[in-house]
C-alpha cells in the first residue's frame, strides 16, 4: 500500500476503468507469451536450424506476424487504460515497451493492476 490518498471515483468511471484493466490485463499476458513463442522461433530460426543444416519451416513468419498484429492490439489496450486512469504519457510509454522485453509484461501487468485496483479502489477479481 502507498501513502498514496484514494480520491473518490464515481461507480460509472470505475466500471470502466476495470474493463480497460480487464482487457489489458488479457493482451499483456497473451502479447508475453507471443514474445516468448517468438524468442523461441528466432533462436531456432537464426542459430539452431542454420547449424543443424535444417530448412526453417515457412510458417514461422506466422509467429511474428502474428505477434506483431497482438502488440497493436495492446498498444490500444494500453492508450485505453491510460485515458480512463489518467495516466500521465511516461507510464503509457512504459506500460507499452513492456509489450517487447521479454517476461516484462507479466511483471508490470501485475504492478499496473494492484495501482489501479488501490487508485479506483476496485475490488479483485475473484479467480
Amino acid at each position: 500500500m502507498s501513502n498514496t490518498p484514494v480520491a473518490t471515483v464515481s461507480d460509472d468511471r470505475a466500471r470502466r476503468v476495470k474493463g480497460a484493466l480487464t482487457r489489458y490485463s488479457v493482451l499483456a499476458y497473451v502479447t508475453g507469451v507471443f514474445l516468448l513463442f517468438l524468442c523461441v522461433e528466432m533462436i531456432l530460426k537464426y542459430i539452431v536450424f542454420p547449424a543443424m543444416e535444417w530448412d526453417v519451416p515457412g510458417w514461422f513468419t506466422v509467429v511474428g506476424q502474428t505477434h506483431g498484429l497482438i502488440f497493436l492490439v495492446y498498444c490500444i489496450m494500453c492508450l485505453d487504460l491510460g485515458v480512463k486512469a489518467r495516466w500521465e504519457p511516461a507510464k503509457w510509454v512504459t506500460t507499452i515497451l513492456a509489450g517487447v522485453i521479454p517476461v516484462l509484461s507479466f511483471v508490470l501487468e501485475k504492478r499496473r493492476r494492484n495501482e489501479v485496483i488501490e487508485t479506483f479502489n476496485l475490488q479483485p477479481s475473484a479467480n
